[in-house]
């Protein structure tokens, strides 16, 4: 899918574990460990990938290795891994807040180090998101970026006051995942169009199939922690629950009034502690109300959305890229 850009993406990795060097010893550490954890990158490749269906392209005969994404040739590159920065940055602070020791099958971050040195890292990989955008002058992707990154924090604050609330309702939900997934999409999606020749409306465009990707993934990862397997997913299932999280299937279960699910989901998210056998409970009834079905049939939805939008952008190997990944989205188990 993206394999035109997969030299791109390298050169993400090699930005990223430049930029995260510092004397003091430990920072690099933590890097190269949250670096080795692996990861998708898909963020930083829709950037690169709608960049190239925009019209940009960098010239190879600007350098190559760290100097490279330095020219204003490779700022698809730098603000790739400007977002990598970002997204990195909100994994290490969330997992501390969830309380998760697992990150990709791996401990997280927080579990190796404490709680006090991941969060400065997480400072750190923030301040140095906007340091590397403001070594470029276009005013208006780095006001994007600090507007994306603020909702995302919101997004972390809002979750944080809704936490463990059964009564939260779809459109709290919805809100929530729209602050703390969707928005970097969106951004980098925009940001892509930005950097090359797009008019203003499909820069836009471009902005809503980012915004519905999100919405889509963090739905496809929300119903994961109910149908995937835990050596796929690198992370105990069960955990948004034992967590105090309410996600779509929970939400459309306890709507349709069912006392005893109600009863269970509060008993679990009160415990902070789920049973081998409530969780097959919990399974049983989300199957019964076919919870799981409403769940993804709205990230289809959220899909079929950001296929619309793409369809205002320019024809091509990169729009057809960019076509496929909301089906990937659909079928990921990870």
């Amino acid at each position: 899918m993206f394999e035109p850009i997969r030299d791109d993406l390298r050169q993400v990795e090699r930005e990223f574990a430049r930029h995260v060097q510092s004397q003091i010893a430990v920072i690099p550490a933590i890097g190269t460990y949250v670096q080795d954890s692996g990861g998708k990158r898909i963020r930083p490749a829709v950037l690169l990938m709608a960049a190239r269906m925009a019209g940009y392209a960098g010239d190879p005969s600007t350098g190559s290795g760290s100097s490279r994404a330095e020219s204003r040739d490779e700022r698809a590159v730098l603000y790739a891994s400007v977002i990598e920065f970002i997204h990195t940055a909100t994994l290490v602070h969330d997992d501390i807040i969830d309380e998760a020791e697992l990150r990709r099958g791996r401990d997280a971050v927080h579990t190796r180090w404490g709680n006090h040195l991941t969060v400065l890292f997480g400072d750190f990989l923030y301040l140095k998101s906007m340091s590397l955008a403001l070594t470029q002058d276009n005013l208006e992707i780095i006001r994007l970026l600090c507007d994306v990154t603020l909702r995302i924090v919101e997004g972390e604050i809002y979750q944080l006051t809704k936490n463990g609330v059964v009564e939260l309702s779809e459109d709290e939900h919805l809100d929530i995942v729209r602050r703390k997934t969707a928005y970097l999409f969106a951004g980098c999606a925009k940001i892509g169009g930005m950097l090359g020749e797009v008019t203003c409306e499909q820069q836009d465009a471009l902005w809503d199939y980012g915004l519905n990707i999100g919405m889509a993934f963090q739905i496809v990862d929300d119903l994961l922690d109910f149908t995937g397997e835990e050596g796929a997913l690198g992370k105990p299932v069960g955990g948004d629950l034992r967590e105090g999280k309410m996600t779509l299937p929970v939400i459309h279960l306890l709507g349709r009034g069912d006392a005893k699910a109600e009863t269970l989901v509060r008993a679990i998210m009160h415990a902070r502690h789920v049973t081998l056998d409530q969780w097959r409970e919990v399974r049983a009834l989300l199957g019964h109300a076919r919870s799981i079905d409403y769940a993804y049939s709205t990230a289809v939805e959220f899909v079929e959305r950001a296929k619309q939008a793409l369809r205002a952008c320019p024809p091509g190997a990169e729009r057809d890229a960019l076509m496929f990944l909301p089906d990937y989205v659909l079928s990921r188990d990870r």
